[in-house]
């Protein structure tokens, strides 16, 4: 008998006996030594500790309320999710995002992910001290741009160009994309939570000409989402700042030919194309336009493509009110800019995707441009001491029946 052979028959005989041993419990199944284990839930993301600020529901489907806000310490307090429930529907997600998962893969600082680019293709980044593009003169590396402020050169990260081949390298949506947040606190409030940190950014790595610390609050209620970020400089030159904010609003019926976009502006910035979308310096009318979304209630999206910059805005008890409906969930949102200092709307909507993203900021696009011949672009110069807020509220409303 082959040693191989004996050993099996000894562990036949073995399990015939199992069921007569101990409390009679089956075996258990024997795992392979590399068998996968259940993955662990992420809890951080750029270092940091992942927020979730979370209320319940209190009007028992009678009206649409917020339910909870994701956000990103690690990585310049992204607002990368927010749930509402609606009234018909149930809890929808309002940003267009992936799971927290798929997030903290891409966010990982790999070749898609350089100068914290990944941060600004989903959620809800916050964009300072510049949103949008800028342009200059590229380093011989490639590497940075530099362009001038007030006679005095500024060299900024290239982190972008456009799909074509050859296009232009230039500097886009900030420099806190990779920043981490000190001393986040998450406070319990009478209908929902608040979150409050400060990025102590310096002079943004080395880019920027003074020192500034950024003070944030994302609060959560039932009847909305407000963001708030102070700019203050601390150092001992003056500086120009911006503030804007980058978030993808779902549609949630995923109709996106029938949802309705609402913009209550009178002129947007020309650009040479939608691969570079650089400005010309051109202002114009909306009126009569394939761009005019001033009609209330919102024009259909249809098949447009959207990558402009909306300016001469008017407000609405002081806010840029910017509305998307989505008729198929019942479902709209009220993007409210709050700041008296907001300039100008960025929309971004291309017509295969079921987003669209509203970008309330202060400025024009690449600011400092020769194209502009001397405009105030909405750049606002703080000096050593001086501070200047953002601000922006989001609201939920329930469409009125179509007709």
């Amino acid at each position: 008998m082959s040693v191989r052979y004996e050993r099996y028959l000894l562990a036949m005989a073995a399990a015939a006996l199992l069921p007569f041993a101990g409390c009679n419990k089956p075996a258990p199944t024997p795992q392979p030594e590399n068998a996968a284990q259940p993955a662990a839930a992420v809890t951080q993301i750029g270092g940091e500790d992942i927020v979730h600020l979370q209320r319940k529901a209190t009007s028992n489907g009678a009206k649409p309320e917020f339910l909870s806000a994701t956000i990103f310490p690690g990585r310049g307090m992204n607002l990368f999710q927010i749930t509402a429930n609606i009234p018909g529907k149930g809890e929808v997600q309002v940003l267009a995002s992936p799971s927290i998962e798929d997030a903290a893969a891409k966010l990982n600082g790999g070749p898609l992910d350089a100068n914290g680019n990944a941060s600004f293709s989903f959620g809800g980044a916050f964009l300072v001290p510049y949103p949008n593009r800028i342009r200059g003169k590229l380093s011989d590396d490639g590497k940075t741009i530099t362009t001038e402020w007030n006679g005095k050169p500024l060299t900024l990260p290239a982190n972008f160009a456009g799909k074509k081949p050859g296009a232009e390298k230039h500097a886009i949506h900030g420099l806190i994309l990779t920043s981490k947040a000190e001393d986040v606190k998450t406070e319990t409030t009478a209908d929902g939570q608040t979150v409050t940190g400060v990025i102590h950014a310096g002079n943004f790595g080395g880019y920027w000409l003074s020192q500034t610390d950024l003070n944030f609050s994302i609060a959560l209620n039932g009847d909305g989402v407000e963001a708030t970020i102070t700019a203050k400089n601390v150092g001992t030159e003056p500086e120009p700042m911006s503030i804007g904010w980058h978030p993808y609003f779902a549609i949630p019926s995923g109709d996106r030919e029938h949802a309705l976009l609402h913009v209550p502006a009178a002129q947007l910035a020309e650009v040479n194309n939608y691969d570079d979308v650089f400005p010309t310096g051109k202002l114009i009318p909306v009126k009569g336009t394939k761009y005019d979304f001033n009609t209330p209630g919102g024009v259909p999206l249809r098949d447009s493509f959207l990558d402009d910059n909306f300016s001469q805005l008017k407000r609405t008890d002081g806010a840029v009110v910017v509305d998307i409906t989505d008729p198929s969930a019942n479902y709209g949102i009220h993007v409210e800019g709050e700041s008296p200092l907001i300039k100008t709307v960025q929309t971004y909507a291309p017509p295969d995707k079921t987003f669209v993203a509203v970008e309330e900021q202060f400025n024009f696009g690449d600011p400092w441009g020769k194209e502009w011949h001397g405009m105030d672009t909405g750049m606002v110069t703080l000096k050593p001491g001086q501070s200047v807020t953002w601000k922006c509220k989001l609201a939920l409303f329930t469409p009125p029946p179509a007709k």
